[in-house]
């Protein structure tokens, strides 16, 4: 089934930081103009279109979701707005979530190619599931820069052929992620007895929480002993990201709670053991969402680390990180860690200030951080935080490319940058050259570099295996996603 209900995006009032400066999308609508109407009468959803073509849809102010067969479907890529082709689009999957977005006008396009504001009605977007990489965002034009849209990504979408499509490419396939897997009443009892094995240990409080009430699939993982499940350490960050999903500053809403103390070595290590023992598929990594920057505790984690190998050499213990620091990777891999992947939105200097806006440490830190990570025989990923029309420009293409090439990194995952796209466009500098669009992109990627693993989510012992095996056999490890019909 499809997760259709429609969301409001609007979570409490949100007012993004006081030294950014918000700005009107129009300006970003290209020369040809742009046609207003006002919508007299909603068409819903219909059975059939005179085009076979992705059609416009709509929202009204109940969320109830219409087409417009009229306009055809448009999507927006780095503040541009296009005519969404079939080749752009994948059937919706499931466990996707709809959102209309109260401050914008949803922006189609005329039998002419024209782009048209549609008035009266508000934008569709969806959240997909993981796995799935948004190629366009959602066409719209701002009504006013408030509210802030919460810290989602949202994808453009459209109807065709009597089915809900999306701007997407899957990069990776794991029937891990589904809800289905993630039930509540099946997680409450495990909950129970966990707090009972281990009741002084605050880390795994601090989990409950995420697991029951922000409904983290991560933090259920260390609850039904399996997967990859989260060990978040650290409560400070020495970067400011603009979308930071666990700190937001003045009155915008984040997503969820940062930890608020740095758990003793011993919390970690009680809590990760079992899991590393008994887990199907183990892997416990540190920097989660609801932390600030886990290399900030490097020493906590390498007795944590230490501890947990004199137990079990079974599983994989993981960082994620923002590689402030080679010198902490580097004792970091001493102790005992296996797998390392860095974040960023871009491997430009300036575009990565302005989106991390790093206090202590430079860009320039974190390229050489990927670097040492591979040097020290750490299996490496590069974070790639996605965003349409940035990610994909001739000018990130190249830079990007380079970092692979020169790092000889393990893992790429494309993953969807979650933010409000006015805030990002606002906030960070486009780069040059033409957006060659995120799909060809992950398609040139894997033209020239074959060995390199496309993905979304982190691997465990026997795929990590795998994928050095092939590396070093001169062949591509082909993981599940490559046999997935959404793939390309």
């Amino acid at each position: 089934m499809f997760y259709c209900d429609v969301a409001l995006a609007l979570g409490a009032p949100c007012y993004f930081f006081t030294d950014i400066v918000l700005f009107n999308i129009r300006s970003f609508v290209p020369e040809v103009g742009i046609t207003m109407i006002r919508k007299n009468t909603a068409s819903k959803i219909r059975t059939s279109c005179e085009e076979d073509r992705p059609v416009l849809l709509v929202a009204d102010r109940n969320g109830e979701i219409y087409d417009e067969p009229l306009y055809r479907a448009g999507g927006m890529t780095g503040g541009d707005f296009v005519q969404l082709t079939t080749d752009d689009l994948i059937p919706l999957p499931e466990g996707s979530r709809f959102y209309f977005i109260p401050k914008g006008r949803p922006i189609g396009f005329d039998k002419k190619g024209k782009p048209t504001v549609i008035e009266d009605v508000y934008p569709v977007a969806a959240f997909l599931p993981p796995g799935y990489t948004r190629t366009f965002l959602p066409a719209y034009e701002e009504t006013g820069s408030h509210p802030i849209l919460p810290l989602w990504s949202y994808t453009a979408v459209s109807w065709y052929r009597d089915a809900f499509y999306a701007a997407a490419l899957q990069v990776a396939w794991m029937d891990k992620a589904d809800p289905e897997l993630h039930d509540d009443e099946k997680l409450l009892p495990l909950v129970k007895k966990k707090r009972k094995d281990h009741p002084k240990n605050r880390l795994l409080r601090h989990l409950e929480k995420c697991a029951l009430y922000y409904h983290c699939f991560a933090a259920k993982n260390i609850f039904f002993g399996r997967w990859e499940a989260p060990l978040p350490t650290s409560p400070t960050c020495n970067a400011r990201c603009v979308g930071c999903l666990s700190l937001q500053e003045g009155d915008c809403c984040a997503s969820q709670d940062r930890i608020s103390f740095v758990p003793e070595p011993s919390e970690i290590a009680s809590a990760a053991v079992p899991h590393l023992q008994k887990a199907e598929d183990a892997i416990v990594s540190f920097g989660q969402g609801c932390e600030g920057e886990p290399l900030l505790q490097a020493r906590t984690l390498a007795l944590a680390i230490r501890s947990m190998r004199s137990a079990t050499d079974r599983g994989i213990i993981n960082l994620n990180t923002n590689g402030f620091s080679a010198e902490r990777i580097r004792m970091l891999g001493d102790a005992g860690l296996d797998s390392i992947r860095i974040s960023m939105n871009s491997p430009d200097k300036d575009r990565y200030n302005a989106y991390y806006r790093p206090h202590g440490y430079r860009h320039e830190d974190v390229i050489e951080a990927v670097r040492v990570s591979k040097q020290v025989g750490l299996f490496t990923s590069i974070n790639l935080l996605v965003f349409p029309g940035y990610t994909d420009r001739e000018d990130e293409v190249v830079k990007l490319f380079r970092l692979i090439r020169q790092a000889d990194v393990d893992l790429l995952h494309m993953r969807n940058l979650s933010i409000d796209p006015s805030i990002y466009l606002a906030s960070v500098p486009r780069p040059g050259g033409k957006a060659i669009g995120v799909r060809n992109l992950v398609q040139r990627m894997k033209e020239e570099f074959p060995h390199l693993e496309i993905g979304y989510f982190n691997l465990p012992e026997k795929d990590i295996k795998r994928v050095r095996a092939g590396r070093a056999q001169g062949s591509f490890f082909c993981h599940d996603s490559q046999q997935h019909p959404h793939n390309l």
